[in-house]
Formats: structure tokens, sequence, C-alpha cells
């Protein structure tokens, strides 16, 4: 028999990951130094063990205990994802230069790996289950050689426990890591990364007795691969991993306890399989799932109770938290509460908000205010329900005077809504779209085009501040955004682009900027959430029926089109993105509040189309992040989410073209809604898989244009003209030249002017090319 490796009793309570980025971006700022070359390697890593005391401080301070192990040591200076591809020593072949003679990748090869260099593609990038976070693939095949090349991991809870701290060391779960894989290059057809397990096994557990070496007393291994039905893998073969996997990391002798965390959803029958296996914690996501059944072996286990919404900003009903929490305990004496999601997912602290009303707070929880709810709980789980009266009532007051609060209902958007009827979902016959744009806009076959946003220089970042602080004047501020949409109108004239945009420089983000304008929502100061890499944004808050006041985007859009006589796309934030990437309120049903949202954005098209804007581009990258985990819900979302589109851009004439942007999702699973969402035009990410997705689009029969991304603009290499010819011809070889649209795989907001212009012209010279060599003509 094993010896049982946990020395200490599970912390009452704990959250699965907070915030890195840092309360003002900390992180971000120092990474984006130490790529420009200011600051150095060891500057870097003093920055980087700063913020993590930080974060042990503060947990501290806000009732987690200093050596109970509740804190998790969840930093990273990129993805979690890309760590575990660096400690278990997983790097792709293309970048095998980049390893040490000892096998270790210092601080440059680890962001080379997620950014690219020279002929080298990155890792390829999506979307972390149903979030707004990206992690990076990880290849594997049969060249792939694991070994423990990275201790980082230990170095960090070494560093933490002499400050005087014992915290809990977290990594991506094998299983899951596998099953987030893709095959690499060299690996044959039909290769799956998870029939690598067993090879990757013995990693993890040197890891696992490094650990405990260094005095861990518990791990946090993540497994959200388990919760979800949309990983093509049958899930057979994921609960036989889970059953070996942790068969093998249980059975270990050296080692910390072993916690595995679920988030995301409910394990349903990966739960009994894990109770079957020596783990002695096991994390429950009961905001997304619900209590499950009694199962074998799970009455010896350490429940981990995640019943504070670690994936949205709502204060939300503690009683009720507590409640589920009391009503674990029918199925282990030993339970603990904790959060459902890692805290990534939201900003620190709702009181850096100076601007919102206090109304608002009173109903918000971030990061640290659900640090709190945690403490809470826990403390009821010791000293009793009575113990913690006070913060429960509290909790209850604030979510009934949210109920009745004006705004948050109202009847004239509500109204609308009721009397919508079939007609007002659907469009034209697309062949005769087809023909009446073809004689509208006259474009060229492979017609060229940008997704929308063009660089933002620092002088715009510092307009746009002014303007808010009320030191430049709002006519002084419209010069200089129309100067600068001039700018950009007459540099895509001369690289020779077919469909201008007029680049956003009014826009701080794609969404915030709708928000701001629309009733229903209000925007934070400092509430950054960390999207990829550096990459932050500041997700909006809708809290009540939306709807638009006045016009948003057709002044700026009208100026740029009386610039060209080329066309101009109008650009808008669809309305599942808008939902997705703002904290939503949760009160009603997702797809209630995108046909309010749906409707806001109907009028801002028909004002677009009114005013001569013969093309609307309405952006749905998250179409796919929010699809469920769980099959049993895909059919209510699909319905939803495309008919929110539908809404949104069926009102106007067949001459007026719609399109739409999607990028970094996997998209075969979603191909059939992709259709049905009946846009003129979709254009897609491709660069990073390599064209990849233009096989499903065929084998999906999709007849409708498509944009092929062959410009990754989330690297900052410069794709040559051979580079970007290849991809097109590749698009060519699946998708008929009719259809096919050329243009990058997003938005040029984060690049450099001097990359963006070079790669643009890149691109265009790989279109003349494959013009010339296919006799492609204007109207072809």
């Amino acid at each position: 028999m094993p010896i049982s490796p946990a020395s200490s009793a599970f912390p009452t309570g704990t959250i699965l990951g907070y915030p890195r980025i840092g309360r003002r971006r900390e992180l971000k700022k120092a990474v984006e130094a130490f790529w420009s070359g200011a600051m150095s390697a060891g500057e870097l890593e003093t920055v980087a063990a700063g913020l993590r005391q930080a974060t042990r401080d503060r947990l501290v301070d806000l009732g987690f205990g200093r050596t109970d192990s509740s804190i998790p040591e969840s930093f990273s200076y990129y993805d979690q994802v890309l760590d575990t591809i660096v400690a278990v020593g997983a790097i792709p072949t293309r970048f095998a230069e980049l390893v040490a003679a000892d096998g270790t990748l210092d601080l440059t090869g680890y962001f080379t790996l997620a950014r690219g260099e020279g002929e080298n593609l990155p890792l390829e990038m999506t979307k972390w289950f149903d979030s707004n976070y990206h992690y990076l693939v990880p290849e594997i095949g049969p060249e792939t050689v694991f070994s423990l090349a990275s201790d980082r991991i230990v170095r960090e809870f070494v560093e933490a426990k002499a400050a005087g701290f014992l915290t809990r060391p977290q990594l991506v779960g094998p299983v899951t890591f596998l099953l987030l894989s893709k095959a690499s290059d060299e690996a044959p057809a039909g290769f799956s990364p998870l029939s690598r397990l067993n090879d990757l096994l013995p990693v993890y557990a040197a890891l696992l007795t490094r650990l405990a070496d260094a005095g861990a007393e518990w791990v946090q291994l993540d497994e959200p691969g388990l919760v979800s039905e949309s990983i093509d893998v049958p899930r057979a073969d994921t609960l036989a991993a889970v059953a070996s996997a942790y068969g093998v990391l249980g059975q270990h002798r050296i080692r910390p306890g072993l916690f595995v965390a679920a988030p995301y959803g409910s394990l349903d029958d990966a739960l009994p399989v894990l109770a079957a296996t020596a783990v002695e914690a096991i994390g429950l996501d009961l905001v997304r799932g619900s209590v499950p059944l009694a199962v074998p072996g799970l009455a010896e286990k350490t429940l981990v109770a995640g019943v504070i919404d670690g994936h949205n900003i709502w204060r939300g009903d503690l009683a009720g938290a507590f409640e589920i929490v009391q009503s674990v305990r029918a199925l282990s004496d030993s339970v603990s509460v904790c959060t459902s999601t890692s805290l990534l997912h939201v900003p620190h602290d709702v009181r850096d908000e100076k601007s919102l009303p206090a109304a608002l707070v009173s109903w918000l929880a971030f990061a640290d205010q659900k640090v709190i709810q945690v403490a809470t709980l826990a403390r009821g789980l010791t000293a009793g329900r009575a113990a913690i009266a006070g913060p429960l009532a509290d909790a209850a007051a604030a979510l009934a005077a949210r109920s009745t609060a004006p705004g948050v209902h109202d009847g004239s958007v509500r109204a609308r809504a009721a009397a919508l009827t079939d007609s007002d979902f659907r469009r034209g016959n697309y062949a005769d779209r087809l023909s009446a744009q073809d004689a509208a806009l006259q474009l060229p076959a492979l017609p060229t085009t940008t997704i929308g946003s063009f660089p933002q220089t620092a002088d715009i970042r510092r307009a746009r501040a002014r303007f808010l602080k009320g030191t430049l004047a709002a006519q002084d501020y419209r010069n200089l955004m129309r100067a600068e949409i001039g700018r950009v109108v007459a540099l895509q004239e001369e690289i020779g682009l077919d469909v201008i945009v007029h680049g956003e420089p009014e826009r701080n983000d794609m969404v915030q900027y709708f928000a701001e304008n629309l009733d229903g929502f209000a925007v934070t100061e400092n509430g950054w959430v960390q999207s990829y890499g550096s990459r932050c944004t500041r997700p909006s808050i809708l809290w009540g029926d939306v709807s638009r006041p006045t016009p948003i985007t057709v002044d700026w859009s009208v100026y740029a089109q009386s610039l060209t006589a080329k066309p101009v796309k109008g650009m808008l934030t669809g309305p599942v993105t808008i939902l997705a990437w703002s904290f939503v309120r949760d009160d009603q049903p997702l797809g209630e509040t995108a046909r309010q949202v749906s409707l806001a954005l109907r009028d801002e098209i028909g004002d677009l189309e009114a005013a001569g804007i013969k093309i609307v581009q309405v952006d749905e990258p998250a179409l796919r992040e929010l699809l469920p985990l769980k099959k049993k819900n895909h059919a209510d979302y699909l319905d939803w989410s495309v008919g929110s589109f539908r809404l949104a851009t069926a009102g106007v004439a067949d001459e007026t073209q719609i399109h739409t942007h999607l990028c970094y999702s996997e998209f075969g699973v979603v191909i059939e809604a992709i259709r049905n969402l009946d846009a003129d035009v979709t254009s897609i990410e491709a660069a990073r898989s390599r064209m990849e997705v233009v096989r499903e689009i065929e084998a999906g029969g999709f007849d409708h244009g498509i944009g092929a991304g062959i410009y990754d603009i989330h690297s900052p290499r410069v794709p040559s003209v051979e580079e970007l010819t290849a991809l097109l011809d590749t698009a060519l070889e699946s998708i008929p030249e009719r259809q096919v649209w050329v243009n990058p795989d997003c938005g040029l907001k984060t690049r450099g002017y001097d990359e963006t212009v070079h790669s643009l012209h890149n691109m265009l010279a790989a279109t003349r090319v494959v013009r010339e060599r296919r006799g492609a003509v204007v109207g072809v």
C-alpha cells in the first residue's frame, strides 16, 4: 500500500488561481519592456518575483492562511499551457536550437515559442474552454521527448517558502495537457497526442517528487478537459486516460497531496473514475454544474466546492452558495470552499473603481471580493452559519436592491423584443444578394481588405486620454481622429487594398467602445483582465436592459468614405461577442440579453446603410467561444446566438454586403452555425493553424464568401511574399476562387506601423502573384 502523502488537511477555503498581470498591469509592461530590449531578463524576473510576493501578501490580508496551502502559485509570464510545455520539454523541433544542452529554455526562448521568430511560426493559439482567455496549443508527436526540462514551479514554491508561505503549486494536469494538444508536423496521419500519456506521466511523477522534497504538502492539477464534450477525442479514451493517469500518479509514493480541479462545468462520468483513484481532493464547479450524486470512493475524498463564480463579477447569492456547500457535506465529511474557476478571468479589486455608481459597486465582486467571500463561507463551515449571518444578509440585501433598480428592466426595450416575428431574422436569397453586390461593388477576384483596426499609436492613446480627462476639447479631439483616419485611408490606397476601413482610432476596445455608447452598460477604469500573453482588456459590465440612444459609428465611416472612391466597411462588434467579452448580467437568459443588443446594432446598421455605406462588418470572433462544453446545451446556444446575429443584420437591402469575422477557435463543430449566420463574407483565422480550417470549410460545403486570414497579426514577425502566396494557394485548393477574400486574421490595433505596412505590402504582392497566375480579372 502506498504511503498517504498528504501530511495536512486541505485548506477549508481556497481559490483556483489569482490574476497575474498586476493590479496596474505591471507584468504586461515589464514583459513588453523585455521584448523591446529596455529590460533585462534579470530585471523581468525581479518584477515577477515582486508581483508573486504581493499576491501572497494580499491573499493573507483577505483571509487566507500563510502556511495551510490555501494560496495557489498560479503565476505565469505568458500562459499556463506554455509553462507546462516548457516544464515537460515538449518543444517543437523547429525550435530545437533554442534549447540549451541541459534541455532548458531561457526566457527569450520561452517567449519565442509564443511569438515566433524568422521563418519559425509560433505555437497556434486558441480559446481556453468557454472563456476569452487564449492558450498556446502544444504540438505532440512520436518524436516528442518528454523530460523534466524546467523546475520553475519548484523554484517559485521555494521562493514562497523562504518568505514564510506554504503555498500550493499549480500545473495543467496531464490529461488536459494532451487533450488540448495537436499532432505535430512530424506525426503520422491519425496520430493522437493522448497516446503519449504513459510517456508523459514519469515527468509529472518526477516533478511531484521534486515538489515533495521541497516541502509542498499539496499540488493542484487543473483538468478542465474532463468536463468538456467538445474536445475531438472519444469520451471513452478520455475516461481511460483519467483512470490511467491518476492511477499512476496516485500510487506514486513520494509526492504532495493531489488536488485535481475541474473548472468550467460538471465532471459527470469522469467523477466516479477520479473517485476510484488515490487522489486526495477533487474540485467541483458548482456554478456551472450541480451537486453530484454519491459515488463509490467519494466519501474518502476532500470535496472542494466551487460555489463562488470565478467567471463573472456579480456578488451573487452568498446564502445560496453556503447552502450548496452544506449539501456537499452529505457526500463527504471533508469539504472545502472554493471558486468555480481561476480568478484569472476577473479584475483585481472593485474598490479601484472610483467612477462606477455606488449602487452598481454594491452588486459586484472582483477577485479580492471573491476571496473574501470564500473566506467568509469557509468560516461558516467551521463556526456555523450564525458566525457569518451578517455578510449573508448584506449580500441578500444587495441582490434584492439590484432586482428593482432603475434601468435593470426597461419596458420599451422588452416590448420591442416581444414584438419580433420570423421575418425580422431573414434576408433575401444569397444568390440574388451576390449578384446585386457584384454589380454594386465591382470588386476584383480575390478582393483584399483588413479586419478593421489599424495600429494605435502613442499619440492616439494620449489624445484619447487627454479627451477623457477634459484637457483636450471635443472638436480638437475630433480633428485629430479625422486626421488619423485620413492617414489610414491614404495608406490603404497606396498599398492597394480593395475595400477600405477607417482604422478605428477613436475606439479604445472593440467592445468597450460600444458599451460606452449603449444604455445598460458600465465601463471600468482599472478592470483589466488578461486575454493572452501581455494582451489585456477591460470587459464592460452589462447590468441592465440594452438600447442605443444615438448613432455610434456613422459619422466616422461616412467621413472615411468621403476620402476614397473605394468602398469603406462600416465596423461593428456583434451581439455574441459583446456578451462574451463583457461581464453580463446573470439574472436572465443570455439569449434574451443578446436579442436586446442585436436590436441596438440593427438600428446602427440601418443608419450606416442609409448614409451610403455599402459594406458592414459585424465581428463575431466569440461565436465558438461561448459554445457550451456540454453537447446537450449546444442546440439552444446555437439557436439564440445565430438568431441574434441574423436579427442584427437582416434589415438591409440585397446590395448591402454583410461581413463577419471569427478568430482563434476550432470551427469544425460550428461550421453549420457559421453558414446559418448568412453573412455574405466570413473572414477567419487561418495562418497560425496553417490553413487547417479551410479543409473544414470544404468538408462543410460552405458556399458564401470566405476571407482567408493569411497574415498572423498576433506575432511580430513579417511573413514573406512566398509564405503568404503558399497560404493563399492552399486556401484556393479547398475553396473556389469566387468565394475567397484575402485579409489578415485579425485587427491590427496591437501591432506597430512598420511591421504592419511591410506585411500588408507582402499580402498584396502575394495576391497579385496568385491573380496573375490564375488569370483573375475584375468581375471574375
